[in-house]
């Protein structure tokens, strides 16, 4: 499919209105919007936000959950040359006192409550430190000084986009997005207008995505996996983006079923929830066909076997390389998508080093993955202090993942480097472990870390869910395991546990599996 000309974000929903004016670009709930009332409706908060005083280069916050209005805001943000910062929904009120001044927003649209957190009355005990701050709120506006949604809307709406100088240019940031690592706060993270209209489009076409389709999305949209990824894909080629405001596998069945999605975003516990879920039945989601994925070879087949979507594409990424630097391509043979994360991405340049000298390696060598082109330019707030050590001297980015490219330039995957266990001086991806562990017939779940040991330095530890009715032990757990791959490979303990530590996407807390496997009592040599 022909990429897109616009290089700024309102600039592409201004072109795809064009080209698509009456074709659906967002189902949400009740919403549903045209590409053409997208424009209108992300063309009103534009017109809105500028008769608050906002401007290019201003910064606005958003928390508010997988709606409708996340992507008018979006796109109108971007319309006045201004960043949007969307914030978890997670957050509780010590991590947004950290975000509001780490981010230094100058505007805040969120909504007045969501499940059981009160974030009207966060904010007003949050504001008072920032008396300057324009808050919008979706719901109840009882909020001294906020303005309501619909308020904002009242404005006519922007006529036409900001001249040269006032509104975004493709260098300027578009997003900046929060992402937890390897530091005790996340690190916030711009994305470039151009960097991630491109990625977006792109990715896209290693789903094959084209107009009619429609595409599922989950995941909450202040990760990058949601917005530099899912929303540039699916808008980039016109398709259908439905939004989901919380994952609930039910509901995704549902959705799947009314709206006829062929796409979807999924993580391996959201496919593992929809799949167990009473009401899951194949013909449900028959309409499926592509999508993406994160997870282990047996992952990617759980979704094109079970779940329907036979095309499904394995992907490798994280925020800083705009949700995704690596994606297989979605008509290749299952066997080489479930092996490898795929080719980089046009525009991306992916290279292993050693972890000791840093030099690159060559092929089906394991090393550090170091990803350069679509990335960000740096990190902002308290973490732009990580910039020396996060990028090399030639501009590429420490993504602190191992893995290796195939002679053919493909990457596959391994750990993250702070997830690696090195038993008796050998380097061991959880992943690998897990991966035979699932073959076994009785398996449900299995999560693999490492545990400090006297004399090998680290010994592997296996926590593994069993299926409904069977019984697993230990033994037969570790012979299978020794019947079906090399003998590093063999867990030195396993737990047969009622279910692993999760967040609220289904993704495993492999830390607090650590912690399990720490606190464990030691056993007699």
């Amino acid at each position: 499919m022909q990429a897109p000309y616009s290089r700024t974000l309102y600039d592409l929903l201004c072109e795809q209105a064009e080209r698509h004016p009456d074709r659906e670009a967002v189902v949400s709930g009740k919403s549903r919007l045209t590409y053409a009332q997208l424009r209108e409706r992300a063309a009103i908060v534009a017109s809105g936000l500028r008769a608050r005083g906002l401007a290019r280069h201003d910064r606005v916050g958003l928390l508010l959950n997988n709606r409708a209005e996340w992507i008018e805001i979006c796109f109108g943000t971007a319309a006045i040359g201004a960043v949007l910062v969307p914030f978890s929904t997670w957050s509780k009120r010590r991590e947004l006192e950290f975000l509001f001044k780490d981010s230094r927003i100058n505007a805040l649209i969120s909504v007045d409550q969501l499940a059981d957190q009160n974030f009207a009355q966060d904010i007003a005990a949050i504001r008072v430190a920032y008396p300057s701050l324009a808050v919008i709120l979706i719901g109840d506006t009882r909020l001294a000084g906020a303005l309501s949604y619909e308020q904002l809307m009242s404005q006519p709406p922007l006529p036409e986009p900001p001249p040269p100088g006032d509104g975004a240019r493709a260098d300027d940031a578009a997003l900046i997005l929060y992402t937890s690592g390897s530091t005790s706060y996340p690190k916030a993270v711009p994305l470039l207008h151009h960097h991630i209209i491109e990625n977006g489009f792109n990715i896209g076409e290693r789903q094959g995505l084209t107009p009619e389709d429609r595409v599922l999305l989950s995941p909450p949209l202040f990760w990058s996996y949601g917005s530099a990824n899912a929303m540039l894909a699916t808008l980039g080629h016109g398709a259908t983006l439905v939004l989901q405001g919380r994952f609930d596998a039910g509901e995704s069945l549902d959705l799947i079923e009314k709206e006829r999605c062929t796409s979807l975003y999924t993580m391996p516990g959201m496919t593992a929830a929809m799949l167990a879920h009473k009401h899951f039945r194949r013909e449900r989601t028959r309409t499926l066909r592509t999508g993406v994925t994160i997870g282990t070879p047996q992952d990617v087949a759980t979704v094109a076997n079970e779940l329907g979507a036979s095309e499904i594409c394995n992907i490798y990424g994280q925020t800083e390389s705009c949700g995704n630097c690596a994606v297989a391509w979605h008509h290749w043979p299952l066997e080489r998508r479930m092996d490898v994360q795929g080719p980089p991405l046009p525009g991306v340049s992916i290279r292993i080093v050693d972890e000791g000298t840093g030099q690159p390696v060559g092929p089906n060598t394991p090393g550090q993955i170091e990803v350069k082109g679509n990335v960000t330019p740096g990190y902002d707030g308290i973490s732009a202090e990580n910039n020396a050590k996060a990028f090399t001297a030639d501009g590429y980015f420490r993504t602190g993942d191992m893995g290796q490219l195939t002679p053919e330039g493909w990457l596959q995957f391994l750990a993250r480097t702070t997830e690696m266990i090195k038993r008796a001086g050998i380097n061991i991806a959880p992943a690998e472990v897990e991966e035979v562990l699932r073959t076994h017939a009785d398996v449900a779940e299995a999560g693999v870390v490492g545990a400090p040991d006297q004399d090998k330095g680290e010994i592997v530890v296996a926590f593994v869910v069993a299926r409904t009715g069977a019984q697993l032990t230990e033994d037969a757990l570790r012979a299978h395991c020794r019947t079906e791959a090399a003998s590093y490979k063999t867990p030195d303990r396993v737990e047969v546990v009622p279910s692993l530590p999760t967040t609220a996407t289904g993704k495993l807390m492999r830390n607090g599996l650590k912690d399990l496997a720490a606190r464990l009592p030691k056993r007699s040599r």
